[in-house]
């Protein structure tokens, strides 16, 4: 299934590249590997941009699967800050 909204959220890293330095084609990123990278090296107007493309539940529901890995690349502040947020906001 197509998904546009996917396309628009990977739009922020043709724009900003260095969001996802080691990836050379940006565009076959998920979204689960979209959002981390979002969530681990984009300012909060990326994140914005992304839960806009995709919704605040669609967003809440990938950073829990990202979250509840056994191995998980998002940082301990990240969890908490987005933990906090999504329990008020989603």
């Amino acid at each position: 299934m197509y998904n546009v909204n996917a396309d628009m959220i990977q739009d922020i890293f043709l724009k900003k590249p260095y969001l996802a330095w080691f990836v050379k084609d940006k565009k076959k990123l998920s979204q689960e590997s979209t959002l981390e990278q979002i969530f681990n090296y984009g300012n909060w107007q990326d994140y914005l941009k992304a839960e806009e493309d995709l919704g605040i539940k669609e967003v809440r529901s990938i950073f829990e699967r990202l979250k509840n890995r056994k191995r998980t690349n998002l940082r301990p502040k990240t969890i908490n800050y987005f933990s906090l947020y999504f329990t008020k906001y989603a």
